[in-house]
């Protein structure tokens, strides 16, 4: 089967986008990973696919798969791309969107600089929607808020970190560091992924604070590894920050891959996140019936 994709990225989180507003292509977990696999395939962080409208008043269906094949609730760089892609083919004239997700309903919007704002909702707190499931691990209070202990077992050795727990439709662990450039991203990152308290696994946010309106950040996400920026992250992240009492309500948040701008009032408001979102390429490729395991 050969099928068409768009290969998009936002701030360096890069994707492949599939429009299937017409027809399904019928793709499964396996070819999600190939079309993902940066050696046998594609390559991306996020497989991101268009569907039509499921309901009244919404624009479109936004389905993300992670480069495991897994699919997920939700991913804000990938929002961006999304809203880029229907109206740089045509699919809309709409400069605002709403947008279905697993995780709910986004509201991207294409500014006149190039740039997309997404109304990624309100964060989400209570643990059982998260889902965190701590058991009778207590809590630390922490500014107006509170972290929690996690506690991670490596090379023979246990090691406590205090994580800030959030969904911004999908689950987030937000990790304060001294430097991001030395932080154990890729030693931490799996071990809190697949942490016991997080059953549905966790995106594992590393921040450092540099000013209370600028932080930098890595992120392990959830089934993709360390990428070059999370939309969700950031968000999840400054959300962190406020509540913890050590940022503003607009932040600057730095990725490797460049800058997210977020906003956040506080309570019930919606988060806000401005970025960029770019088209790398557009092909077609063959999905073969015996290809190799996707790794």
């Amino acid at each position: 089967m050969r099928i068409p994709f768009t290969k998009m990225q936002g701030a360096g989180n890069d994707f492949v986008v599939l429009d299937e507003t017409r027809a399904r292509f019928g793709l499964g977990t396996a070819q999600y990973r190939f079309l993902a696999d940066r050696h046998f395939g594609v390559g991306a962080d996020q497989i991101l696919t268009v569907r039509p409208s499921p309901a009244p008043g919404i624009d479109f269906e936004y389905v993300i798969h992670n480069a495991d094949g897994a699919e997920v609730e939700q991913c804000g760089n990938g929002a961006r791309c999304f809203a880029r892609f229907v109206r740089d083919a045509g699919l809309t004239q709409k400069d605002a969107i709403r947008v279905q997700t697993r995780g709910g309903v986004i509201e991207p919007v294409l500014k006149a600089d190039g740039r997309v704002t997404v109304n990624m909702g309100a964060p989400v707190f209570e643990t059982e929607r998260i889902p965190f499931t701590p058991g009778h691990i207590a809590a630390r209070a922490s500014g107006s808020w509170q972290q929690w202990p996690l506690l991670l077992a490596a090379s023979g050795q246990d090691t406590a970190v205090l994580v800030a727990v959030v969904s911004m439709g999908n689950p987030h662990a937000v990790q304060l560091v001294n430097d991001v450039d030395t932080a154990p991203v890729l030693q931490q990152g799996p071990l809190i992924e697949h942490h016991p308290f997080f059953p549905n696994r966790v995106n594992a946010g590393f921040m450092q604070v540099q000013s209370r309106q600028q932080i930098r950040l890595r992120v392990f996400e959830r089934g993709a590894g360390e990428t070059l920026a999370c939309g969700s992250g950031a968000c999840a992240a400054v959300v962190a920050g406020i509540r913890l009492g050590l940022l503003e309500p607009q932040v600057d948040v730095q990725t490797h891959g460049g800058v997210l701008t977020i906003a956040w009032a506080g309570g019930n408001t919606p988060v806000m996140m401005t970025g960029p979102a770019a088209t790398v390429f557009q092909g077609e490729i063959e999905i073969p019936n015996d290809f190799p395991n996707a790794s």
